[in-house]
């Protein structure tokens, strides 16, 4: 329970390298901030977008949907232009509170496989599904590193350029190790997790060529 732990907190803060698809989920038509906006319209109760942005950026969605739901009530074209309207600028506003830029809203299903996973799963109260993508994901990558490492490691001491190889092998694998420990964080120690014992600059078990090199 530990290790999984541990994976999943890895998985979870994106550090075995996937390209962050947060972002484009929230941008995208079939995304919960466009149908936060569309449930807003639909029942009139603009919370359900106002959750998405800061108390401070209110006001730029609350015109927006003032200004959709009369268009609404007159229909026509201009009621869809006003829908769309409403999304982007939710959209956008939430992305601001973010720190991040907004490009347009992106058409439905484009979507990461992961992402709708962890959807469904608090659609479902079950993580069964996103927990074990996830989980199976990190152990590939922590499994490679490692048998790539360990490939390495058996180099003549008088062969430096193999040793360097080693040693690039040695700091990847050590670097998502480090991320994985750092990703548990309150996790591990919220299943007993002990805090490993301040690293040194000289191991018995590295290299020294390995522990002089910064990672």
């Amino acid at each position: 329970m530990k290790a999984r732990a541990i994976l999943m907190a890895l998985a979870l803060a994106g550090a075995w390298g996937w390209a962050s698809s947060a972002a484009a989920h929230c941008d995208t038509l079939d995304g919960p901030v466009v149908g936060a906006a569309q449930r807003a319209l639909i029942t009139g109760q603009v919370e359900h977008a106002l959750i998405w942005v800061q108390k401070a950026d209110e006001r730029a969605v609350r015109a927006a949907f003032a200004k959709a739901r009369s268009a609404r009530a007159a229909g026509g074209a201009a009621s869809e232009r006003a829908d769309h309207a409403f999304y982007a600028t939710l959209v956008r506003v939430h992305r601001e509170g973010e720190g991040a830029p907004f490009t347009g809203l992106k058409p439905a299903g484009q979507i990461e496989p992961v992402v709708a996973a962890a959807d469904r799963s608090l659609a479902a109260g079950q993580p069964a599904e996103v927990e074990q993508m996830v989980v199976e994901r990190t152990q590939h990558g922590l499994r490679e590193r490692f048998d790539h490492a360990a490939h390495k490691q058996g180099f003549a001491p008088t062969d430096v350029e193999a040793g360097r190889a080693y040693v690039n092998a040695y700091v990847d694998y050590v670097h998502y190790v480090e991320r994985v420990h750092a990703a548990a964080g309150p996790a591990a120690r919220a299943h007993g997790a002990r805090q490993p014992a301040p690293a040194t600059k000289a191991s018995a078990r590295q290299p020294a060529h390995a522990a002089r090199h910064e990672h």
